[in-house]
């Protein structure tokens, strides 16, 4: 607890901050503000100008040495272009809430339940993965605030792995374009409609609606990038809402406000009945850590964040304290009003039975209604498959799809060869303002796995697919955060994750690269006949692939038509400044 409160009050100085962007200066004039550790009000200044004894330092300045600068850009060329840094405190951590918050927190609590066998084991998973998650984005803010940049994992591998050059940068291509879709929550998002309105979840009636969400968030993100980031906050604080009305009927119940009997029950002997296999602690940890993914989304859109230090030092942890804080209480609530067997015998959401058992039938509907329309309550069983849907059903699809489109347009800039040009794929056509082509990259393969492929084995091993490489990344990002530890001890720092909580975050990012090999309890997997480790393999291949196209691009290629790809950097229409690659001919 020492070593949170001694980061949490760093998180409010400012004294190595990134100096704040206005939007309104133009590309040519860096005029940027900074609070010093001694002054109040901040101070105005050219790139040429810093003041070194107040920590008051330039964009130049900022930059890290050559030897561990990630991409070809500079900081300054790299926030080029757009709507400029418009993301204040409060938008970056809805940000973060609305990744977060998802159907996981009204549904996997009776999973949960149902794996560890208790009331106490589940509150302590809960807790757990609490832990677990703020590891993993202290981790991420170390990295964030040395490399203020929008692309997140692409930039810090970069920044570790440069040798071979650009492969670290296709190979997350390749997992970030191939993989990146968010077609699992609008099927989810589809189906819950239609069963809301009470009509039959048909395939291709499901597809159609799911279809015109993608292709309605990838609108309102490239046309109105404005209106899009109030609709994205409203539905975020719309969440908050949701959860606090669960929390605080909670406390009602508790304090004997309501028709509910005995809500103490549940906690008197709360660990009785859990469960001594690790496996099943295993699997209930999964569902846990799924429900908290999401922290990591400021790291991916920094380039448009006002200050982006300081936001990102107080942004993240907020938006994750706020989720966490939820959680718990929601939990407590849900054990409040219904018994243990109740939760682990009904056949709705635990959110559902919750307002069912506190104010009726009628408001058991209005919920039902009401969450599926807003946050996709699921009704599933408790089985290992409806983890992997209940994970995808988390995402927001208006939230991921704001963030993907900004990671593809940073891998579009580093010049990585793509139909159309990278110039294309980097801008922000048409509107100057948002990278719609990004969001164009993003809505392809979504549209492709929401035809494609059939319900039954392929859509949940599709699911399976998607997580997979991402725990593979986490890994490859521990190692670099040691790695520039050892290389680089005295590089700029704003923030420095305790060196134990990196080494648990390994730990548990080492155990979920290995676990999905270890034969499951039923022995077949989630995926049957196919065989439980498939997913993982072809996971695998997906970063293998990224290999191979680099290989063919920068290796393969050139020897066989004898030219060097030269390197050039060209600044398009809306102020994008992106790198690109001549053949050059060999003589």
């Amino acid at each position: 607890m020492s070593f949170l409160r001694r980061n949490l009050l760093k998180f409010s100085r400012t004294d190595s901050a990134l100096p704040a962007m206005d939007p309104s200066i133009s590309d040519e004039k860096s005029q940027v503000s900074v609070h010093s550790v001694d002054r109040k009000d901040p101070i105005e200044f050219n790139d040429d100008k810093k003041v070194v004894d107040d920590g008051i330092i330039s964009l130049k300045d900022l930059e890290q040495d050559e030897d561990i600068r990630p991409g070809t850009l500079t900081l300054e060329e790299d926030a080029a272009g757009g709507m400029g840094r418009h993301l204040g405190v409060f938008s970056c951590t809805l940000l973060i809430v609305g990744k977060v918050i998802g159907s996981g927190i009204f549904s996997t609590p009776s999973s949960i339940l149902s794996s560890v066998g208790s009331i106490g084991a589940s509150l302590m998973l809960w807790v757990l993965g609490l832990v677990m998650s703020f590891c993993g984005l202290f981790i991420w803010l170390e990295f964030g605030t040395m490399y203020p940049r929008s692309g997140g994992e692409k930039v810090y591998l970069e920044a570790v792995y440069k040798k071979p050059r650009l492969l670290a940068t296709v190979l997350y291509a390749a997992n970030a374009i191939i993989l990146g879709f968010t077609a699992s929550g609008c099927i989810v998002f589809a189906s819950n409609i239609l069963v809301a309105s009470g009509h039959t979840a048909d395939r291709w009636v499901s597809r159609g609606i799911a279809i015109a969400v993608i292709v309605f968030a990838t609108l309102l993100h490239g046309l109105t990038p404005k209106l899009g980031l109030y609709f994205m906050n409203g539905l975020s604080v719309f969440k908050i809402a949701i959860l606090l009305f669960v929390v605080v009927t909670g406390w009602v119940v508790l304090g004997g406000g309501t028709h509910i009997k005995n809500p103490h029950a549940n906690f008197r002997n709360a660990f009785e009945g859990s469960s001594t296999s690790s496996n099943d602690y295993a699997t209930a940890t999964f569902k846990v850590l799924f429900a908290y993914a999401g922290w990591s989304n400021i790291n991916y859109v920094l380039n448009n964040v006002k200050d982006p230090i300081r936001t990102l030092k107080i942004s993240a942890p907020l938006g994750l304290a706020i989720c966490a804080a939820l959680y718990i209480f929601a939990n407590i609530s849900y054990f409040a009003v219904a018994s243990k067997e109740e939760i682990l015998k009904s056949g709705t959401t635990v959110a559902s039975l919750f307002f069912g058992k506190v104010f009726g039938h009628k408001a058991q509907r209005a919920l039902s209604v009401f969450g599926k329309l807003t946050v996709s309550i699921v009704e599933w069983r408790d089985s290992l498959r409806d983890l992997n849907r209940l994970r995808s059903s988390c995402r927001n699809v208006v939230t991921v799809t704001f963030a993907t489109s900004r990671v593809n347009q940073e891998l579009a800039k580093e010049g990585i060869p793509l139909p159309f040009g990278s110039k294309f794929w980097a801008s922000n056509w048409p509107t100057g303002k948002a990278p719609w082509p990004g969001l164009i990259l993003h809505l392809i393969p979504s549209v492709i796995v929401i035809i494609a492929p059939p319900p039954a084995v392929a859509y949940p091993f599709i699911l399976d697919i998607e997580g997979y490489p991402q725990q593979i990344i986490n890994l490859f990002i521990v190692f670099g955060l040691f790695y520039l530890r050892w290389k680089k001890p005295n590089a700029h720092r704003p923030f420095r994750v305790w060196w134990p909580l990196a080494i648990f975050f390994l730990a548990a990012s080492t155990f979920l690269v290995i676990a999905p090999f270890l034969k499951p309890a039923n022995g077949v997997g989630d995926t049957p006949p196919l065989p439980y480790y498939l997913y993982c393999l072809v996971g695998i291949g997906v970063l293998v692939f990224g290999v191979i196209y680099w290989a063919m691009w920068r290796v393969i290629l050139p020897k066989l038509f004898r030219y060097d790809l030269v390197e050039r950097k060209e600044t398009l229409s809306d102020g994008t400044v992106v790198t690109l690659y001549s053949r050059v001919k060999k003589e």
